[in-house]
């Protein structure tokens, strides 16, 4: 899914959250030890945006886009065994065209640079979304924020490894 994101040397992508199989639907928290601290001014941000009040994050991923290399991510839908309603990304350095597509139809998102994008409802169950290299113009990064699925809340199947997730995702290091 993702193109040409990490070059020799480069910190990017970085994944701060649990190792998943999504295939197998396994979750490993053993190397999850939380965020990095400066996140936590972000996430505390997010409790006063309508749309996020409630918004607990368990993985934040972030992500480097240059022209130079070619990077772009192909269309997708998240995946929806773990990850929950909202999608948050905060894009940063330059800004970028969102595309929607669902049955034929593209619809493009403009996000300016240091903005924030939430996905949820139907553009998240059922328009998939992509960045195309042609939207990438000059250096990028896009923090990417995901919340637990139902199935890890409270009354959930998996509701024990979802209160451990949340709790490590409590710490900032």
């Amino acid at each position: 899914m993702f193109r040409e994101l990490q070059s020799p040397g480069s910190s990017f992508p970085q994944d701060f959250g649990p190792k998943v199989n999504f295939k197998k639907k396994k979750v490993n928290i053993a190397s999850f030890s939380g965020f990095p601290r400066f996140s936590q001014a972000v996430v505390e941000k997010f409790s006063t945006v309508d749309s996020l009040h409630g918004f607990l994050p368990v993985e934040l991923c972030d992500l480097e886009y240059t022209p130079e290399r070619g990077s772009a991510i192909d269309p997708h839908i998240d995946d929806v065994w773990l990850w929950g309603e909202r999608l948050v990304t905060l894009n940063l350095l330059s800004s970028v065209v969102l595309t929607m597509s669902k049955a034929g139809t593209e619809v493009h998102v403009d996000m300016p640079r240091r903005s924030l994008v939430v996905v949820m409802g139907p553009s998240r169950f059922v328009w998939q979304h992509c960045v195309k290299r042609e939207h990438v113009t000059s250096r990028r990064l896009a923090m990417t924020f995901r919340e637990l699925s139902n199935e890890f809340l409270a009354e959930g199947e998996q509701e024990d490894l979802g209160r451990s997730l949340l709790d490590i995702a409590q710490n900032y290091r």
